[in-house]
C-alpha cells in the first residue's frame, strides 16, 4: 500500500503540471487556452476508482471532480452521498485528463488533452495499488483500462459489463456510460442498464466503501 506522504507529493506534482499550456503535443497552435487546473483525488486506502473523461467548467473552476449535475447522476448511479462519493478513504478520481480541455466550434467540451494520460496515468495507478474496482466512465477511459475487452461501440462494451467486473486476475473494470444529460437518451433506449447494472454496482460499492 502506498505511503499517505508519497500520495500528497505525487497529487503535488500533479497539481503544478502545465505541459499542455506550455509544451502541447501537437503544436503550440494546439496549446490549452487557459490556465490549467488539474483536478484529481488520490488516495492511499480507497479501493474504487472513479476513471473519468476530463473536467468541465464547472469543475474546473470550482476545483472539485463531478461536481455538477452529471455527478448528481452518477451519485445516484452508485447509491451514495456527496460526503461519501467525496471521502477520499473511499474512493479515488483520476479522469483521463486532469485539466478542462475547453469547447469544440459546437460547444461541447473536447475529448481530454492528449499530453495528459501518457504522462502521468501509469504512474498514478501503479501509486495506488491497493484499487480493486475501476469505474471506466466512457469511451477514453473504457480504452485504456479495459483494451482487450472493448467492443466495436461504448453500448456494446458497457452490455458486456459482466465479462470485465468478474474478472478475478486483476482490479474489476465496470463500464459505464458517461452520466451526462446528453445520454438520457440512451439510457431510455438501454433499460437493462438501471435493471442490470446498476444493482450490481450499487451492491459492490455499498460493500467496498462501509
Amino acid at each position: 500500500m502506498a505511503e499517505s506522504s508519497d500520495i500528497d507529493a505525487l497529487a503535488e506534482t500533479i497539481a503544478r503540471c502545465r505541459v499542455c499550456r506550455d509544451a502541447p503535443l501537437k503544436g503550440p497552435e494546439r496549446r490549452l487556452p487557459h490556465e490549467p487546473r488539474p483536478v484529481v483525488v488520490l488516495s492511499p486506502v480507497a479501493r474504487i476508482l472513479i476513471a473519468g473523461q476530463a473536467p468541465g467548467l464547472r469543475v474546473h473552476e470550482s476545483g472539485l471532480p463531478f461536481n455538477d449535475a452529471s455527478g448528481d447522476r452518477l451519485r445516484a448511479w452508485l447509491g451514495v452521498d456527496r460526503a461519501t462519493f467525496y471521502d477520499p478513504s473511499r474512493f479515488a478520481i483520476v479522469p483521463m485528463g486532469f485539466c478542462f480541455p475547453g469547447y469544440d466550434a459546437s460547444g461541447h467540451d473536447l475529448p481530454p488533452r492528449a499530453e495528459c494520460a501518457p504522462l502521468w496515468r501509469r504512474g498514478v495507478i501503479a501509486a495506488m495499488p491497493q484499487i480493486e474496482m475501476v469505474l471506466a466512465i466512457g469511451q477514453n477511459a473504457q480504452a485504456w483500462h479495459m483494451p482487450d475487452r472493448r467492443h466495436k461501440t461504448m453500448t456494446e462494451t458497457v452490455r458486456d459489463w459482466r465479462s470485465s467486473f468478474l474478472r478475478n486476475d486483476g482490479p474489476r473494470v465496470m463500464p459505464l456510460p458517461h452520466p451526462s444529460w446528453r445520454n438520457s437518451g440512451w439510457l431510455k433506449k438501454n433499460p437493462w442498464f438501471e435493471a442490470e447494472l446498476l444493482p450490481a454496482l450499487r451492491s459492490y460499492v455499498d460493500s467496498g466503501v462501509r
